[in-house]
């Protein structure tokens, strides 16, 4: 199961949040239109500031986004979204601190580095090397297409340390970006295992032990 689906969707609600976070009862098809293209929009403005992801909230009539990763230019930015949505926008950045545990951050830097004409097996040695040095219990690093421009397209993966796909407290980060390079589209994956995330259950009693009955 774990193998077949993706990581992020299939711990929903165990220990990874909604990337879009609002209820309407009415007119839920537009306001989904509305988020994949603002999401889409705002990556490609905020290419170079290597954006990890794009979260949407709305409050009443407002309209909230969280975007991972340092951005530039916000005010302009946001003045556009008002102008499109005609709603008050309100846009909040928070820096990934760690960009080598990020797996959306870490799949761009391969792509950028197979756009730039590296072979592929670097690209992703390096990554994986620099995502252990930083306290990763293990990744895993997938490229698909014509490899070092190849006339049959392949798949070639690279994995480090542990990946339990099918460990739901597992805090398992998945990204997928593309490389566009003269010989066709180069797909990258990347899975990057951080540690499990265990729910702190409260005592029923203080100062005594509980079981599970």
């Amino acid at each position: 199961m774990g193998q077949k689906v993706h990581p992020y969707g299939f711990r929903l609600g165990i220990n990874k949040p909604w990337k879009s976070r609002w209820f309407v009862e009415r007119g839920y098809d537009k306001l989904l239109v509305e988020d994949v293209k603002l999401k889409a929009e705002l990556r490609e403005k905020l290419k170079a500031a290597g954006v990890s992801s794009v979260e949407v909230e709305r409050p009443g009539n407002k309209l909230g986004i969280i975007i991972g990763r340092k951005g530039a230019e916000i005010d302009k930015l946001k003045a556009d979204i008002q102008k499109r949505t005609s709603r008050e926008v309100f846009i909040d950045i928070l820096e990934v601190n760690k960009p080598e545990l990020d797996a959306q951050l870490v799949s761009e830097a391969i792509a950028l580095q197979l756009e730039k004409r590296v072979s592929f097996r670097r690209a992703m040695r390096k990554s994986v090397d620099s995502a252990l040095r930083f306290g990763c219990k293990g990744i895993k690093v997938r490229v698909s297409g014509r490899l070092n421009g190849n006339e049959i397209a392949r798949s070639e993966w690279y994995l480090q340390g542990r990946l339990p796909l099918h460990t739901l407290r597992a805090d398992i980060d998945y990204g997928f970006s593309e490389a566009h390079t003269t010989y066709g589209i180069i797909g990258v994956k990347t899975w990057v295992y951080r540690g499990d995330i265990y729910e702190q259950k409260k005592r029923r009693d203080q100062g005594t032990t509980t079981g599970v009955f």
